[in-house]
Order: C-alpha cells, then structure tokens, then sequence
C-alpha cells in the first residue's frame, strides 16, 4: 500500500507509474495489493519516487519504517489505509453503475427490435437494479470522477489532513 500512497501522492495512474519505472501495470497492482515484489521492481519504484530502497523493503519486510533524506517518515497508517479502502469502494460502485447503465441501456435496445411487445428487460433491470442500489447504499458517497487527482482528494477527505 506504501506504493499506492507515494504514487497518489504524485497523482499519477497506475498506467504512468508504469512508464515511469518500467514494470507492467499488472506488476504494480500486485505490489500495491499487496504481494511481494522482486529486488528489481522495487529499486525501479525506488528511483521513480526518489525514495530509498530501504523504505519500500520496510513495508514488504514488516520492519521499522526508515527514513528518506527529508527526515519524513513514509509509512502508511492504518486511518490511511482505511481511508484508500473506502475511496476503492466509491470507485467500485461507479464502475458498477456505469456497466449497468451500458448494459440496460444494450438490453433495452435489443428488447425493442426483437420482442417490442413485450418489455421483458425491465425484469433485468430491477433485479440489478437492486443490487446496484444496495452497493450504492454501503459506499454512499458524492459522484466524482476517478482519476488519481480524485482518489487522492477522497483520501485526504476522509483523512482530513494531506496524504
């Protein structure tokens, strides 16, 4: 998650880290869900956020966080951990809305030029529709765009402080 943090922090998307540092997109959602990354990726990410090596190998280690050349410590607290969970499932439910209404919208299409006396779609539409709105019930939040400028500004929201 250290990686996520310094990589909000610059608000950059996954897909710029990656032509920053060299590693695939896929490399750096695994390191940022969690999973260990090799000696390379991490002196590749080292160097792109111009951080020590140590500081990323603290997190992968479980030992105590060192400090950069600015005597700030880079750890990733359990309320910011949180708070990028939280923000994770506002994104989610967007996506989900999103593939709902594109889909409904196919459906609907569809229901009017194959069977336009019938509107069978609707049956779909409301059982989705319903588990849409029981996601949208445990995110609850205000519609904003998803690129990392917002995640960031959710982030610090829900913090209340800068990431």
């Amino acid at each position: 998650m250290i990686v996520k943090k310094l990589r909000l922090q610059q608000c950059w998307s996954q897909e710029q880290l990656s032509q920053f540092s060299g590693l695939s997109v896929r490399t750096i959602q695994r390191i940022e869900r969690g999973q260990q990354a090799s000696l390379e990726s991490l002196k590749s990410l080292a160097a792109v956020f111009e951080v020590h090596l140590n500081d990323l190998q603290a997190e992968q280690n479980m030992q105590t966080q060192h400090e950069k050349n600015s005597k700030k410590t880079i750890h990733l607290e359990l309320e910011e951990q949180k708070a990028m969970e939280y923000v994770e499932g506002i994104k989610s439910f967007y996506q989900h809305l999103f593939t709902y209404i594109v889909v409904i919208s196919s459906l609907v299409t569809l229901n009017f030029f194959i069977t336009p006396g019938y509107f069978w779609v609707i049956w779909c539409a409301s059982g989705w529709g319903i588990g849409l709105t029981v996601h949208g019930i445990q995110v609850f939040e205000v519609f904003s765009l998803f690129s990392p400028q917002w995640e960031k500004k959710q982030i610090e929201k829900r913090l209340g402080r800068e990431l």
